[in-house]
């Protein structure tokens, strides 16, 4: 099918990666050979990085957790939660690695990256315990990282925009800690896959239909997506408005071409109609993963909006 990108993006769409996720081993590899040495080689000039090891679910091993903190900044700093995508079964703080040094320095928070335990090994929910024993235990040691535990923003992308709105419920019904924002960057949301833009971007570059019917298996397990009883956390596009009501305030941004398109939009009239402050905004010309052509005018708007709205978020 023939779809209209934005130019900038469809002069790069010959370096798009193929991600092909049927061969899950040799897609591991390959995104570990293209992110190799990715920390060593970025500029990290004016932000110190940690690796912290915390507590994870009961039973399970520790936590991961990469810090980004400014240097010369005075605390206690907000914080900026970061979930990175990868279709629940790829994926680690690397990948967005040179994103969240640029958050670090132009939002003056300290930005963690949560490396959670991927499917189909670990299915749900063990990203999102994982992701929730990361959260809480910075809640618990706010004062030793000299942070303001009422002032964390979740930041999430594709499958960690869903694992980010998921545990901004969770936190709320457990009476975890307390979430100020969620930003929601193309968020996969929905496994049931039904929405007109699932069914129309059958061929787009980055992810496509086929992507995402072997990511919500691996998550869920086979025969599991699209059936009944799918929880609200692994799938909050299920949430009725009673399950979102008491949400933080939520940025959802979505890319024009991509199958996802309109579960977002979906969720946050959802959001909406809860009462939950929401803002939407929708890039022309772009697909899912479009942020790999940073230099391209509208990757550049969405980065600049993103750090924009989570500033005036994370300052109140």
């Amino acid at each position: 099918m023939s779809h209209t990108y934005d130019p900038e993006l469809a002069a790069a769409l010959a370096l798009a990666p193929d991600v092909d996720l049927s061969d899950l081993t040799a897609a591991r590899a390959a995104q570990a050979a293209e992110l190799a040495g990715t920390t060593e080689r970025t500029d990290r000039t004016g932000v110190d990085l940690d690796d912290l090891l915390v507590p994870g679910p009961d039973g399970a091993p520790d936590v991961l957790l990469r810090t980004y903190r400014p240097q010369g900044v005075p605390g206690p700093l907000p914080v900026l939660y970061a979930i990175h995508g990868g279709g629940f079964v790829l994926g680690t703080p690397e990948v967005d690695h040179e994103s969240n040094l640029r958050f670090c320095r132009e939002l003056r928070a300290l930005v963690v990256s949560v490396d959670y335990r991927l499917a189909p090994e670990h299915p749900y929910p063990a990203a999102l315990e994982d992701c929730y024993a990361g959260l809480c235990a910075l809640a618990a040691r706010a004062a030793e990282l000299d942070i303001r535990p009422d002032r964390i923003a979740l930041w999430g992308d594709s499958a960690g925009a869903c694992l980010a709105t998921a545990l901004a419920m969770l936190s709320r019904d457990r009476g975890g800690p307390a979430v100020c924002f969620q930003h929601l960057h193309s968020p996969a949301i929905d496994d049931r896959l039904a929405t007109p833009s699932a069914l129309r971007y059958t061929d787009t570059p980055v992810w496509n239909r086929r992507s995402a019917l072997i990511s919500w298996e691996a998550y869920l397990g086979p025969g599991v997506p699209g059936s009944d009883g799918v929880p609200v956390y692994a799938a909050p596009a299920r949430a009725a408005t009673a399950d979102l009501v008491g949400l933080p305030p939520a940025y959802v941004a979505v890319m024009h071409a991509d199958p996802l398109r309109d579960e977002a939009l979906d969720y946050a009239r959802a959001l909406l109609a809860a009462g939950v402050t929401a803002e939407l905004h929708l890039f022309p010309g772009t697909f899912h993963g479009a942020a790999m052509v940073p230099y391209a005018a509208v990757v550049q708007r969405a980065t600049t909006e993103a750090i924009g709205v989570l500033r005036r978020a994370m300052a109140r």
